[in-house]
This record gives C-alpha cells, sequence and structure tokens, in this order.
C-alpha cells in the first residue's frame, strides 16, 4: 500500500503509553483534525509534525491514520512558533507571554531563544533569570529528542531512554558505546539484563571485562533482594556461568581482580570461601562492632529497681509477670535489650511500662519503627510520638552530592536521647541497622523489640535473629497469652501455628474462619464476596480496609491476577473518574496502591484541610501503601496520599513504582495490620508455604482471619518448618569480636 504524507500541528495528546511510546493524538492540518496512531519518541502539544503511513478504519473509534515514520520540523513562521510556545511545552510559558515573545522577535523568536537568550528579558514579564530558564527547557528539548532517536536504534523504550538521558545528558554516547553496563549501577529500573541487552546492540564482546564484572555484581544484588549479604564463592561461579553462558576461567580471573581491587572481600568460614561486595562487608563488620561498643553494663541493684517498679505498678494498676519486671529490669543494666515475643504476650504492655520507668528518671526517650504504619500503630498503644527510623536520621537530600540522599544524624550529628526503643525490628535489615548505630552514641540505651518468628527483612541480612542467636545480648521472650488475648482465635491459632500443632477449621470462632474451596475461579469469587460484602458489612470497614494477602504473585491467586479482579469490583471504571494505563495495567482514581521499591528522593508534604502544606519531607519506602487523589493530564502527574496524611506526586515515567494493593504478598505485608485479612491457600512451592509464611499471615490481622482454599495445605504449612536459608554474618562477627 503506498503510503501518504501529512503535515500538521499536534493540538491534543489522547493517549501515550511511556513504556513503548505508543501514543493517540490530534494533528491539525490545513484541511481537517485527523487522529494519528503509532509510536512517537518525544513529542509535545504545539509542535509541527510531518508524519507518513496510511489510513485505516476502527472499529470503535472511526478512521485514524497510522504513523509509520514522523519528523519533527522547526515551525515555518511566527504564528507557529507562537503556538508552540503557548502549547505549555515550556513550563512558565503561556498563551499571553507566548504572544509577547512573538510581538517581539517575531520569525527570528527560535533563534534569540537558542543564541541570544538573555534579550528574553527584552520582553515584559520576563526577568534574566526566567530567561535563563525559558532557554535551558528550549534548548533540553532539543536535545531530548536526540537523544531519544539515539537510544530508539539500541531498541530503548521510551521511559528508560528519558532516564538515561537526565542521568548523563551530553556523556550519554560515549556511556553506551564504551560501558553501557554502567547504567545497571547508575539507573534505577536498568538491570543487568537490560545493560546487557545494549551491550548486545552496541556490539560489545561477550567476554568482556566489563560485561564480567557487571555479572558478578549483579548476581549478588540479585541474591540481596533474596535477603542475602553476601554467597558462597560456589554460586557465585555457577550463576555468572549460568547468565554468561561462559566457562569458570573469565569468571575466577575478575574474581581474582576485584578482589585485589578491595570490591570484592572473601570471608572463609571451616574451608568455605564466602564472598561479599566490599559495602556489604563492612556495613555487616561495622554494624557488629557498634552494638558491642553500645552494650555497657550499668551496675544497679535488684532490690532499687524493684522498688521504683513496684511504686510505678501501684500507681499506674498495673501487674506484670515474672518475665515483664525482668525486661525492665534488663533495660536499665544495659546498653542493648532485646525484647521478644509473639501476639497477645505483652510486648505493648512491657513497652508502655518501660516508658513510665525511665520518664520518671528523667531519660530522654525516642520511638521509631522501620514503616509509617509500623510507627502508627506504636503511637496509638503507647500515647507517645513514634518516627519512621528513616525520619528519625532525617533523611535528607545532599545537592552537594549530586542530589543523592544521606542521613543527617550521624556519628558526627548523633541522635540526642537516653533510651531509644525500635518496634518491629524483624523487618529492620542490615543497611538500615547500620544507618540507626552510627546515629547513637555510647551511653545511650537501645532497645530492639520484635517478633523473630515473623518473615525476615526484605532487605538483606536476618538481623533479628543473628543478634538473638549470637548470645552476646540480653534477651527476654515472652511467652505468657494473657488473658484477654486468649479469647482471640487469631492470636490463639497464630501461637498453634507457631508451635507446630494443628488449629481447628469448623468455623466455631468468631474472629478465625476458613472455607474449603478447590476449584480456582470458585476461590476468586469467594474473595470478591468476602471483601466486597461479608466482611466489609460484618466489621462496618470499607471494603478496601479488608486486605487480601497471599503467598505468590503469578497465578491465579497470586497478587497480580487478584489485584486486576479486586480493582474492577471496588474501584470501576466510571465517567468522570480519570485512570492511566501503565506497564503494569490502568491506575484509576481511588485505586489502593503500594510503593515497591525504596524512593529516597521522592517529595512529600502533609496538607492542612484547606490544602495548605504544614509538613513536608522526602523519602516513600517500600510496602507504603495509599490512595490515588488525582491523575493529572496537565502536569502528568499522579497524586498519591499515604498513611499519616503524606501527599506524593509520581511524574507518569515513575509509575513502575508503584501496584496495585488490593492484595498483596504476605512478605509486603509485614509490619502491617489491617481489621481483617483474607488469605488463598491451595498450592504452592514448599519452599515457600512453610509456617513462618502461614505465621506471619495470620498476625497482620485485628479483628478476623478468612482462609480460603485446602485444608491439607493449611496442615501441611504448618507442618513444614524448612525457610530458606539466608546467608548473613552478623551473629558470626558478633561473636568472634565478642572473644
Amino acid at each position: 500500500m503506498e503510503q501518504e504524507r501529512i503535515k500538521g500541528y499536534v493540538t491534543h495528546i489522547k493517549y501515550r503509553n511511556e513504556k513503548n511510546g505508543y501514543t493517540i493524538l490530534t494533528l491539525e492540518t490545513e484541511e481537517d483534525d485527523v487522529v494519528c496512531v503509532g509510536i512517537f519518541s518525544a513529542v509535545s502539544e504545539g509542535e509541527l509534525l510531518s508524519v507518513s503511513g496510511s489510513y485505516t478504519v476502527h472499529n470503535v473509534y472511526g478512521e485514524q491514520f497510522l504513523v509509520e515514520h514522523y519528523e519533527v520540523q522547526e515551525p515555518e513562521d511566527a504564528v507557529a512558533m507562537e503556538r508552540y510556545l503557548a502549547s505549555g511545552a515550556i513550563k512558565g510559558v503561556g498563551a499571553k507571554l507566548a504572544a509577547r515573545i512573538v510581538r517581539r522577535f517575531k520569525e527570528d523568536t527560535f533563534r534569540i531563544m537558542e543564541e541570544e537568550p538573555e534579550r528574553l528579558a527584552e520582553v515584559s514579564g520576563i526577568s534574566e533569570k526566567s530567561a535563563h530558564a525559558i532557554y535551558e527547557q528550549f534548548v533540553e528539548k532539543r536535545e531530548l529528542r536526540h537523544a531519544m532517536l539515539f537510544l530508539q536504534q539500541y531498541g530503548i523504550s521510551n521511559a528508560l531512554a528519558v532516564k538515561i538521558y537526565e542521568r548523563y545528558k551530553g556523556q550519554m554516547e560515549l556511556v553506551l558505546t564504551e560501558n553501557p553496563y554502567r547504567l545497571a549501577e547508575d539507573i534505577d529500573g536498568v538491570g543487568f539484563r537490560i545493560a546487557d541487552e545494549i551491550a548486545n546492540r552496541v556490539g560489545l564482546r561477550g567476554d568482556s571485562e566489563y560485561r564480567v564484572r557487571a555479572a558478578i555484581f549483579y548476581v549478588l544484588t540479585q541474591a540481596g533482594s533474596s535477603g542475602h549479604v553476601y554467597l558462597p564463592e560456589e554460586e557465585i561461579l555457577q550463576s555468572t556461568c549460568e547468565l554468561l553462558e561462559l566457562g569458570r576461567e573469565p569468571i575466577k580471573r575478575q574474581i581474582d581482580f576485584l578482589q585485589m581491587e578491595k570490591k570484592l572481600i572473601v570471608k572463609e568460614v571451616d574451608g568455605e570461601r564466602f564472598l561479599y561486595s566490599s559495602v556489604a562487608y563492612y556495613t555487616e563488620l561495622n554494624t557488629a562492632r557498634m552494638l558491642l561498643d553500645l552494650n555497657v553494663a550499668y551496675e544497679l541493684s535488684d532490690s532499687v529497681l524493684e522498688t521504683r517498679l513496684q511504686s510505678l505498678e501501684r500507681h499506674e494498676e498495673i501487674e506484670l509477670d515474672e518475665l515483664q519486671k525482668r525486661a525492665v529490669f534488663e533495660t536499665a543494666r544495659h546498653g542493648v535489650f532485646v525484647l521478644t515475643g509473639g501476639p497477645g504476650t505483652g510486648k505493648t504492655t512491657t513497652i508502655r511500662t518501660m516508658l513510665q520507668f525511665f520518664e520518671k528518671e528523667g531519660l530522654d526517650i525516642l520511638l521509631a519503627a522501620p514503616t509509617g504504619r509500623a510507627a502508627k500503630r506504636m503511637t496509638e498503644t503507647t500515647g507517645r510520638e513514634a518516627r519512621t527510623i528513616h525520619r528519625l536520621l532525617e533523611l535528607k537530600v545532599s545537592e552537594t552530592m549530586g542530589n543523592r540522599m544521606h542521613f543527617e544524624r550521624n556519628e558526627e550529628n548523633p541522635l540526642e536521647c537516653d533510651l531509644i526503643i525500635i518496634d518491629e525490628m524483624s523487618m529492620v535489615d542490615i543497611y538500615l541497622m547500620h544507618a540507626l548505630l552510627k546515629a547513637i552514641p555510647i551511653g545511650t540505651r537501645l532497645v530492639l523489640v520484635g517478633d523473630v518468628n515473623q518473615l525476615p527483612s526484605v532487605g538483606p541480612g536476618n538481623v533479628l535473629r543473628d543478634i538473638i542467636d549470637s548470645h552476646c545480648f540480653s534477651v527476654v521472650t515472652l511467652d505468657k497469652i494473657f488473658r484477654q488475648a486468649q479469647e482471640s482465635d487469631i492470636i490463639t491459632n497464630a501461637h498453634k501455628i507457631h508451635a507446630g500443632e494443628e488449629i481447628r477449621l469448623d468455623n466455631k470462632s468468631k474472629d478465625f474462619f476458613f472455607l474449603q474451596r478447590d476449584d480456582l475461579s470458585v476461590i476468586q469469587q469467594s474473595i470478591l464476596y468476602l471483601v466486597k460484602e461479608k466482611l466489609a458489612k460484618h466489621l462496618h470497614v470499607k471494603p478496601q480496609e479488608v486486605q487480601v494477602l497471599t503467598p505468590m504473585r503469578k497465578g491465579e491467586l497470586g497478587v497480580e491476577r487478584l489485584n486486576v479482579l479486586l480493582q474492577e469490583h471496588l474501584n470501576p471504571a466510571e465517567e468522570g473518574k480519570k485512570e492511566k494505563e501503565h506497564s503494569k495495567g490502568v491506575f484509576r482514581e481511588g485505586d489502593k496502591v503500594m510503593q515497591i521499591k525504596n524512593n529516597y528522593q521522592l517529595e512529600w508534604e502533609i496538607r492542612s484541610r484547606y490544602g495548605i502544606p504544614v509538613e513536608s519531607g522526602t523519602g516513600v519506602f517500600n510496602g507504603d501503601c495509599g490512595r490515588i487523589r488525582e491523575i493529572n493530564f496537565f502536569s502528568e502527574r499522579v497524586s498519591v496520599e499515604f498513611e499519616e496524611g503524606r501527599v506524593a506526586e509520581y511524574p507518569f515515567s515513575q509509575l513502575d513504582e508503584l501496584e496495585l494493593a488490593y492484595a498483596a504478598t504476605i512478605h509486603k505485608s509485614q509490619g502491617s495490620e489491617y481489621p481483617a485479612v483474607v488469605i488463598p491457600l491451595l498450592t504452592g512451592p514448599r519452599l515457600l508455604m512453610n509456617r513462618n509464611l502461614l505465621y506471619t499471615a495470620v498476625t497482620r490481622a485485628k479483628q478476623c482471619v478468612t482462609i480460603i482454599g485446602n485444608a491439607a495445605t493449611v496442615t501441611a504449612m504448618i507442618e513444614n518448618t524448612d525457610e530458606m536459608k539466608r546467608y548473613s554474618g552478623l551473629g558470626r562477627h558478633l561473636e568472634e569480636m565478642a572473644q
């Protein structure tokens, strides 16, 4: 079919897929408006395009022009220049200002903007500073278009191309042709595999040292996402060989070179060689040293402590058991103390007593937890302000360090207090623990509280368990279930699961239910009914407050499929409700969403009921949940309100950091608490479907647990104590240093 060529101005971009550049736009030609569809790299409203392709008829949308090729052309006259500037392509330049600029410079407007931008200040309403900002945007638009076209030849998506351009600017072509593996180190969302594809297109050799080194660190990074701090050398060799389809020699050679350069650290234990990245090794080693340094002994007699505590018990009308009393005494005697125990064993009462006991002694106390949700719950249960660890350490952007994130609180600017209590310690990974300890001066007491039987942290390390197993610190494990907690089958069954005992699934409980269902579609329909109708009405909560927790991401009962079903029923498409398509599906105003990676630079603010900002900060973290409040196509941003009223704005290009959260994996639910949880359990891999996972899921619910699936699967999970081994050496470092 012979191609036609048409020319016109982009008046409206109706739809754009940021991932692949597929765009639907309206082109105003001399004769008529034409709806064009095709792949466009970097096109803005107001630009003049010459497109070639053919007309086609869509069965719903009617006649469209299918674009095979396009070129962005310079506006040809003053009218076209004004049209482009008035389109909003240059921030800060609206229709009136565009008219004044073109009236002043006429057909010479674009040359002035590029070659003599200081002259823009001749126009009323433009300062020298504004003129410079307009110039920078104008030039950057051109450079971005050139970059997008350059990157297209390597099959790089639009969204990724923008990130690459913003990171390297003028150095972009050099980086891509010389060492494209730098992309994996420097840019979020670019892993080894994407960099490897680009390297292959660029023509880099398969045994290039850049490729082998990048692969070794990729294997270690992947291990970190599974919770490992290091890996045995044999596992690294095997995984890297499979990844690169190379023999072992070039990989061994680069491991040796990386060792000599101190980028890899080898630790030999019982004849086996373990490989760390240097950052991971020294983080773990220094964490052990700082913990031991902090563990100062305080000489206090039993009689003095007993007298103080008895006075407090009388005054507050509370009665502690022997283990709870011991916890308070051990906190007084040790620089580092660990309090652990399951649900209903009195951890909260013990923490409240500690607060009252040490406040009476005049101590300044800080409370923190790893997530916003856990910190909010700590505030509610103690009556004192608790913050996230990131906020406690004052996370900031450093402009002098290339906008990198850092904690303001550290060894040079430590936290000023006498006692710090950290809750939900099972969620704290080795890197966050290291940052926390750097900010705690010797002489400050540190109390670590958590349930060691919960799933370990999403990030690398097994901090709480390693600290307990090292036997270097005082630990109290609360094991008595108090009377009020005994009335809850959620708590009773959680302890039975932990003990490996069978739980009753006869539905004679008031808060723990089981529905035997063996058909996938029936389970899906049951979930929808429970969430939307039964549980929401029974508990007097909104359907979106009922959380579906599932072991897996994939499959008919996985997070991805269930979120689509739940979105359809809980937040369906409606006229006037804006939605934005993205790489994983569709986001809609009102959707429940979750942040799926740590973003230390994302800004947020808390607004008053009148919309006035009253507090601001940076950092939204893996597992944070919120609601989509607004989708703005003019600014190309999605506004999400997280807990504590924090509102963050996501550019469309950054939506890969969010996913729907009507359903979440059990791992992602750590540290969270919901009115009710629905847990589908039918089948799954043995290493995943274990006692630890079931225990964590059940303990997320405050009022009601409903399991749907197969009773035999529930029994098998209780009996299965297999857990994925985590390679972490904090305990070993502690034991070696303490000798």
